[in-house]
């Protein structure tokens, strides 16, 4: 069976501090099905350069038949955002390409999309706009 890493609410949030963002994080789902909240965990970061990262974990993955052992947060759905507003991230990057989250992110990629968030000049967008690109 293939090893997957677990992802959890205080892991997220220190991979974004690391990169110098500032995080918030809330806890969801619990053990319990009947838990209020449809996701597991959920991490809000702000980088210096104004730009932002939404970590959700929507839900366990089971990783065999009977759902009795195996429920990791091995995924994730990461949306980017700046001033609050969702938006994508300029041509030429590998994610969010005219999308604002990208979904099912296990944590190798999730570290690549921190790495370029957090080195994003936002200048780019108005360079973009004025040019047409």
């Amino acid at each position: 069976m293939e090893e997957y890493k677990p992802m959890t609410a205080e892991s997220v949030q220190e991979l974004l501090n690391k990169a110098g963002a500032e995080t918030m994080a809330r806890q969801g789902r619990t053990e319990s099905y009947s838990a209020p909240r449809d996701f597991s965990f959920e991490v809000k970061a702000v980088f210096t350069n104004g730009m932002e990262l939404q970590v959700v974990a929507r839900q366990f993955n089971y990783r065999e038949a009977w759902e009795a052992t195996g429920r990791v947060n091995d995924m994730v759905d990461v949306s980017l955002l700046r001033n609050g507003s969702y938006l994508p991230l300029p041509k030429g990057y590998p994610f969010f390409q005219e999308t604002d989250t990208e979904e099912g992110v296990d944590e190798e990629r999730l570290k690549e999309i921190i790495d370029a968030v957090r080195n994003l000049n936002p200048k780019i967008y108005l360079l973009q706009e004025l040019t047409g690109g």
